[in-house]
């Protein structure tokens, strides 16, 4: 039997049982709003955020790739280019989020703004329709780069137009991804702010995209186009970039907590107060040991890092801490702030990532898993 058609084959039951589940996870989310409407919109917000982030992790990686290049991109290049392109459908899965603004932002609330001085004084920026506009504008301008940078795109090294509009576009994705976390996220507790929030959640984005690719690749490794051609200095590079995201999350995630406890002023302190009560002290320890201290330590290791298999456990860890993480962020503002997690997270989570799995899988399908014809990928002893 032909390699690539058993591939295909495999990807194509993936993508049809991807399908499947998102769609009755997201009925069963739908049937669950009508019983608890705030419960659902909270477990979807989380859900949405982390499977977004692999569409502007995508993008972002894309970007820095263009401008640094380096063999590491070129390998994993089409994974990528299928995430960005999954931006149009998180643009329509954004729309429950629009529609939940009443119970998941309490700035939406006239009577509360009326009676706060705080709330009053953000009035201006934190309302339902400029939050509305503004989150049209992300999209516009994410899909615009993309589109953009899919014209320009040519394989092997990036001409210096593409470098040029790569430049210019991280800058512009940096500062629009801050934006949204703060809109999306931080304004849950309104009366809370954080100069770093952007900075740690782009650099979580990265580590989370970096992480799905370097699995994915491992998956795919031994079919064609990649059978018999992966090399362990592939899994070395993708292995070095995770260990520096790693290090770089811990490193802004560390620098924000030792900021506020620094300051101690009644603004800033409640947030690490409510995560600091009851469950959320065992998250935080989960987050400190897992998201950061065993990846590093294993990371470190050059016999993992050029072992595809291997990497791809410490991958997946990191993708389930991502997840964690996202609950740490989010449900402590909420009213069931004292129970890490629901049954509804789940589902919320295999409802959206059901569906971005089969358009990212469906959009991997319209061409070859990567293109091994770049002069980048080419094996270190010579020609093949």
């Amino acid at each position: 039997m032909n390699p690539a058609l058993t591939n295909q084959a495999r990807l194509n039951r993936i993508q049809r049982a991807s399908l499947g589940i998102g769609v009755v996870a997201l009925l069963i989310c739908a049937v669950a709003a009508f019983f608890d409407a705030g419960s659902f919109f909270h477990s979807y917000l989380v859900a949405y955020v982390f499977w977004v982030s692999l569409a502007l992790g995508s993008l972002g990686v894309v970007m820095l790739h263009n401008l640094v290049g380096g063999r590491w991109g070129a390998i994993i290049r089409r994974f990528l280019e299928s995430g960005v392109r999954t931006l149009p459908l998180m643009a329509v899965l954004v729309i429950p989020i629009l529609l939940g603004i009443p119970a998941l932002y309490e700035w939406s609330h006239h009577e509360v703004v009326a009676h706060d001085a705080v709330l009053r004084h953000k009035e201006g920026y934190l309302n339902p329709t400029s939050f509305i506009v503004r989150t049209v504008l992300y999209f516009a301008i994410w899909i615009g780069m993309s589109i953009l940078l899919a014209r320009r795109s040519s394989i092997g090294p990036a001409s210096a137009r593409l470098k040029g509009i790569s430049a210019v576009g991280i800058i512009v994705f940096s500062f629009s991804v801050t934006f949204a976390a703060v809109d999306w996220i931080m304004s849950l507790e309104p009366h809370w702010f954080s100069t770093i929030y952007g900075a740690i959640f782009l650099v979580g984005q990265a580590l989370q995209t970096l992480a799905f690719c370097t699995a994915l690749l491992a998956f795919v490794s031994d079919r064609e186009p990649f059978a018999g051609r992966v090399e362990p200095s592939w899994y070395h590079d993708l292995g070095n970039l995770l260990l520096a995201f790693t290090c770089l999350w811990a490193y802004t995630s560390f620098s924000q907590f030792l900021i506020i406890w620094s300051g101690n002023i009644p603004e800033e302190t409640p947030w690490y107060l409510r995560r600091t009560a009851g469950g959320w002290v065992v998250v935080s320890v989960l987050l400190m040991v897992f998201h950061f201290g065993v990846p590093f330590a294993i990371l470190l290791s050059r016999h993992v890092k050029r072992r595809g298999r291997l990497l791809a456990r410490v991958c997946i860890a990191i993708i389930i801490m991502r997840f964690v993480d996202l609950v740490y962020w989010v449900e402590p503002a909420t009213p069931r702030g004292d129970f890490p997690l629901g049954w509804l997270s789940l589902v919320a989570l295999a409802g959206v990532g059901g569906v971005w799995l089969w358009m990212f899988l469906w959009q991997l399908e319209r061409g070859p898993l990567a293109y091994m014809e770049d002069p980048r990928l080419a094996p270190e002893g010579g020609h093949h």
